[in-house]
């Protein structure tokens, strides 16, 4: 079993436009009615809001996050 150092990072690059639509999703959705399996799926998805909250994409508002939204979802067939 591999043995998880607090320092180990990993490097994501997101389009901003996905990561503004997380962000704001994550600052509206209620941690207590997301379903998970195991506890850390939870603090997986509050780490993540957290470390979004230190990028430009915090100050997106209003038309930036509609518009985000429909960037994103444009190609989506459903």
């Amino acid at each position: 079993m591999k043995e998880w150092d607090d320092l180990d990072r990993v490097v994501l690059e997101l389009w901003t436009a996905d990561a503004v639509v997380l962000f704001d999703w994550l600052m509206s959705v209620d941690f207590e009615t997301i379903p998970v399996t195991h506890r850390g799926q939870k603090q997986a998805l509050m780490d993540l809001l957290t470390a979004l909250e230190v990028t430009e994409v915090a100050a997106s508002r209003g038309d930036d996050i509609g518009a985000a939204q429909e960037r994103v979802a444009r190609d989506m067939d459903w």
